[in-house]
């Protein structure tokens, strides 16, 4: 089978597939299409993005519904909004010959009203966001009870945003004859055990090796010191003129900020991410559809609506939490068969995730460096020369040639190119003559720091437990307090609590910012400790400290293990310790495992887990 026409669908259908262009169909169609069409039964898709999924269960579902029935007999759920409104057009379209087809789209951040009016009107076929879905069943304005066939698209994602127990809930109301198709790009465990839940004895098609990436797209690292991130993200953008890219960060803050300074810089970008409206995400999607804007900036969750053929690089800004997340990540380019470019700037302590990373997509990165100046203003006036060689011209221009012509008159030919491109060079020339290598890696980056007077030391209450390591801490505190890699070190992880150092005069910084601060409702308390980490803080001794106002210097350890004491534990085991002042060596390890465990209890009562395993089910959805 290599056209549409063999797979076995209809007139309506194939009439729509020539005028819009399609001739052969892709691997994913080619397998499931087929199947689905010639047998009721469930089936789990694993297929990269970009690889025609949504004509993959779209065409058999339009060829199976009754058009001529006012009933719900399709629904498909999708992780958000944009890849919500991206599946209904793409439906339209393959059924715009059906006549009679009514497929409607919920989401949240729009009228429920006149979504619930659609509905009513006869959608045979529903594409939802699983938390507006919800919300439409509790309020009885949607009846899934008669479905014949149910879609889990991008299920990966719809786990990984914490929609099992919403998707549980809605799947719980329709019929269990039916037929369920799962389609996903990467297979964790969370995927398998929603298969086993909901499906029986499901078809298994899989396009390529599970999570290995498309042979469509190269993969290139950068490494640079952490504070030159942005400036590599510039460079990279000048050496590559004509670029049209999606530029991944890991917090909505970052995507704002690394969004605004690029525009700031004169760079046509853009930002997507879930605190704007449904109103400004539409408006930046067209811009960037229309290739009004070059770069956009994007969180994982919102690219997963960005459906665009002609991206050509994919810029990882930060690496993400997941691994399994940069397979969404590059999948944004190199779609339709065309080849794109996955490019990541990263630190030296973030190699070992290059190679984690390599492991899982079966493909090899390469190493490059960071363009120079030199580079750069080279590139620059060799795509300015072409564009110009190339560049047709037309009658409209004639009526100014005359006086053009008159201002250059005693100017050669040779004269006059060079000054024309000597615009252009001395713009870049200007600005990178001076600018220093971002490939000469700072050797902070990779190691311990040398502790001196001028650091201050803290203690904060998360530690292991809360699902830290040294450098998801330093990540963390790194993207709050806005600071370079290098400036936070030290970082010393216990069981429910920790340490880390920045430079003294980022101190009243980092205290004010943790004041009152919150994060997924828990408080987050940062103080000042008296252990500067020179005996790397491992002790319980070393682990208190507070925030000395009397000016003293030295005390002894007890006097400030007693103030930490206070400082640290909950009011029940405070009057405890206070008793505990002397004793054997026994007695003072006893003393010790009690504020572990005062803390632990202390993170227990103020909150969620931070762990980017554990993921929160409903706190981070956005429909």
């Amino acid at each position: 089978m290599s056209t549409f026409q063999e797979l076995g669908l209809n007139k309506d259908l194939l009439n729509a597939i020539t005028d819009m262009g399609f001739v052969t169909p892709s691997d994913v169609q080619l397998q499931a299409i087929p199947q689905l069409l010639t047998e009721e039964r469930d089936l789990v898709a694993l297929a990269q993005t970009g690889t025609g999924k949504t004509a993959a269960f779209g065409f058999p579902m339009l060829q199976k519904i009754d058009v001529d029935s006012r009933t719900t007999q399709g629904l498909i759920l999708s992780p958000t909004r944009e890849l919500c409104l991206q599946i209904t057009n793409e439906l339209k379209q393959y059924g715009k010959y059906c006549r009679g087809l009514n497929v409607t789209a919920i989401y949240g951040g729009a009228s429920i009203t006149d979504q619930a009016r659609q509905v009513k009107r006869g959608a045979q076929i529903i594409v939802a966001t699983p938390g507006r879905m919800k919300d439409m069943i509790s309020r009885k304005l949607v009846d899934i009870s008669k479905i014949q066939y149910s879609v889990l698209d991008e299920a990966d994602e719809m786990l990984n945003m914490g929609f099992y127990e919403d998707i549980t809930d809605i799947l719980s109301h329709t019929p269990d004859e039916k037929s369920t198709w799962l389609f996903s790009a990467t297979m964790p465990k969370e995927v398998s055990n929603i298969a086993k839940k909901f499906m029986y004895n499901p078809i298994e098609i899989t396009v390529g090796n599970k999570n290995e990436s498309t042979s469509n797209v190269s993969h290139e690292y950068y490494l640079v010191n952490a504070r030159d991130r942005y400036q590599a993200l510039k460079r990279l953008a000048d050496a590559h003129p004509d670029i049209f890219s999606v530029i991944f960060c890991r917090t909505k803050r970052d995507t704002q900020k690394v969004a605004e300074n690029l525009i700031e810089s004169g760079y046509s970008a853009g930002a997507l991410h879930g605190d704007l409206s449904q109103n400004q995400r539409d408006l930046v999607m067209k811009s960037f559809r229309n290739k009004q804007i070059q770069m956009l900036v994007a969180t994982d969750v919102a690219a997963r609506g960005i459906d665009v053929d002609d991206i050509t690089h994919v810029i990882n800004y930060q690496l993400p939490d997941e691994i399994e997340t940069y397979t969404h990540r590059s999948g944004r380019t190199g779609r339709a068969g065309k080849t794109g470019v996955s490019m990541v700037i990263v630190s030296k302590s973030e190699l070992r995730k290059i190679k984690s990373i390599e492991r899982i997509i079966k493909k090899q990165f390469e190493k490059k460096d960071i363009p120079s100046g030199t580079e750069i203003t080279e590139v620059q006036l060799m795509s300015l020369a072409n564009k110009i060689h190339t560049t047709e011209t037309g009658d409209e221009i004639d009526k100014y040639l005359e006086s053009i012509n008159e201002l250059f008159e005693d100017t050669s030919k040779e004269d006059l190119i060079k000054k024309f491109f000597s615009v252009e060079f001395n713009r870049f020339h200007n600005y990178y003559q001076k600018s220093k290598d971002l490939g000469v890696v700072d050797s902070r980056d990779s190691g311990e720091r040398r502790v001196s007077s001028n650091d201050t030391r803290y203690f904060i209450n998360v530690g292991r437990k809360d699902g830290f390591d040294w450098m998801k801490l330093k990540d963390f505190l790194k993207e709050k307090l806005e600071l370079g890699r290098d400036d936070v070190f030290k970082v010393d992880v216990k069981e429910s609590f920790s340490f880390f150092n920045t430079e003294k005069e980022t101190q009243e910084k980092v205290l004010a910012f943790f004041t009152d601060f919150k994060h997924e409702g828990r408080f987050v308390n940062v103080e000042v400790s008296e252990n500067k980490g020179r005996s790397g803080g491992g002790r319980r001794r070393d682990g208190g400290g507070s925030r000395r106002r009397d000016g003293g210097g030295g005390g002894r350890r007890r006097s400030d293990d007693k103030r930490s004491d206070k400082r640290y534990s909950d009011r029940g085991d405070r009057r405890s310790r206070r008793s505990e002042d002397s004793g054997n060596r026994s007695e003072r390890r006893s003393r010790r495992s009690n504020d572990d465990k005062a803390r632990e209890r202390r993170s227990e009562n103020s909150g969620s887990n931070f762990s980017g395993s554990d993921r929160p089910r409903r706190s981070r959805r956005r429909d």
